[in-house]
């Protein structure tokens, strides 16, 4: 006798002789698997996806520096134990930015389990500045994918020269295409301009790690929107998303961007946690070269 297993989980019998043929069926994609995970992981998932060019070790901490663009990659993630008394720990800090023309920021997370909340308020309390507060939201991508849109979208591997006049950030020298190409599996969406040789009418990028993919850089012509364009960079990347075996959806936004919040709710996204940048007390940082409105 054999014992087979149905797709609904159900054990049965048949005798060997009555099977002509088999074969062993995978188990079914986790399309529609939901988005849970613990703050440390998406904290490290989306770290992978602005990758330095420059990163150093001091204990579990990492010191992150990309030439000043996005505090994402300028900035410590300060994660587990630095290895050193907390003071100890800043002044290397300190030192390491400064060795490099940059302010020192410290990424720290609240608003969820095993947040970084002490943390926050030892920074604080030293007079480190909380410069920025955004919000990381997650969503399953199924959902994201199956958006009917008429809307053609173009997507890509490398962040073209059209990609970049519609990605409306200065700096965008050496370094931060590096960044902007960086991450596991890095995706661009274009969604072409109405008239020849103007500028996209909407881009996005999204990066592919495992099963979570994060999504940033969706920017709409501003006498375009409205239109479902940023629906439209959505959905092609959480197919593409989809089909490299993603199931789930992160981004971040800050908390007074209501137009981007209600898109994305509107996509089945919700805050999972915030997370802030500290600045060392003093310094100063032009935000210009911040991608997607976030630091």
């Amino acid at each position: 006798m054999l014992l087979i297993t149905r797709r609904d989980g159900e054990l049965v019998r048949i005798p060997e002789t009555s099977l002509v043929a088999g074969k062993v069926v995978p188990a079914a994609p986790a399309r529609r698997r939901g988005p849970a995970a613990s703050c440390p992981e998406l904290t490290r998932i989306s770290a992978r996806a602005w990758r330095p060019v420059v990163s150093e070790r001091l204990g579990d901490w990492e010191l992150r520096a990309a030439g000043g663009f996005t505090r994402r990659a300028n900035s410590v993630l300060a994660l587990g134990d630095p290895g050193l008394p907390l003071d100890d720990a800043l002044a290397v800090v300190r030192r390491w930015y400064g060795e490099r023309g940059l302010p020192a920021y410290v990424q720290a997370t609240t608003g969820g389990e095993g947040t970084q909340e002490l943390l926050c308020a030892q920074l604080a309390g030293r007079g480190w500045v909380r410069e920025v507060t955004a919000e990381l939201w997650t969503g399953a991508l199924a959902p994201v994918a199956d958006r009917e849109t008429p809307v053609r979208v173009r997507l890509s591997r490398e962040a073209d020269e059209a990609w970049l006049a519609r990605y409306r950030r200065k700096g965008l020298g050496e370094v931060a295409l590096r960044v902007l190409h960086g991450g596991p599996s890095v995706w661009f969406a274009t969604v072409p301009g109405e008239e020849a040789g103007a500028p996209p009418a909407a881009i996005g990028r999204c990066v592919v790690d495992g099963r979570w993919a994060g999504f940033a850089a969706v920017e709409v012509d501003p006498a375009l929107r409205r239109r479902g364009l940023a629906t439209a960079v959505m959905a092609a990347l959480a197919g593409r998303a989809l089909e490299e075996g993603a199931s789930a959806g992160w981004l971040q936004v800050e908390t007074d961007n209501a137009a981007a919040r209600a898109l994305y709710g509107e996509l089945g996204f919700a805050a999972h946690h915030a997370y802030h940048h500290y600045r060392e007390p003093g310094a100063t940082h032009d935000r210009g070269g911040s991608p997607a409105g976030l630091g």
